[in-house]
């Protein structure tokens, strides 16, 4: 995928909090670029196997999806996913503004894992995303995705802290 064609595809880890926004924003304003292609990357600890498909897609992650697709809450229900309306109307005005396409892809199980796998499974030009700005003591306890992904993927990793202020 990387590449081909002299297309970009960067990748961007989101649960839809405030860090991941900040993430799509340094992301919109740093580094995508018209014809890239932007995959969104959600993670869902435990599958709802009543409420969602992840029953279909649970070792493999859902197929791609386009924005336009899972800005619809039924679709985007169907993967058990809950996007805010906040961080779909900020990747419809990226997508829009900086010529980009982008497109989702749900993955249950561990963050950790799935992300790698992912980024192994897709090879991606660059990562980025957000960092929860955990201390020191809690990173070591609770265990921090990001640092696990930039240690672990095989492609370049940007984390991008909150902002404090």
């Amino acid at each position: 995928m990387a590449g081909a064609g002299g297309e970009r595809w960067v990748g961007l880890a989101t649960d839809f909090s405030e860090g991941s926004r900040a993430a799509l924003r340094w992301a919109a304003d740093n580094l995508l670029r018209a014809g890239d292609q932007l995959l969104l990357l959600h993670v869902i600890k435990e599958a709802d196997y009543e409420q969602s498909e992840a029953i279909l897609w649970e070792s493999t992650g859902s197929p791609l999806i386009p924005l336009s697709e899972f800005s619809n809450p039924i679709t985007a229900k169907k993967y058990g996913a809950k996007p805010d309306a906040e961080t779909l109307d900020l990747l419809n005005s990226i997508a829009q503004e900086k010529e980009v396409m982008v497109v989702i892809k749900v993955l249950w199980g561990d963050p950790r894992e799935k992300l790698s796998h992912a980024i192994n499974d897709m090879p991606l030009s660059c990562l980025v995303i957000g960092s929860r700005g955990l201390g020191k003591l809690k990173r070591v306890l609770l265990g921090s995705v990001s640092d696990y992904i930039v240690n672990n993927a095989t492609c370049p990793v940007t984390v991008v802290k909150p902002n404090d202020g």
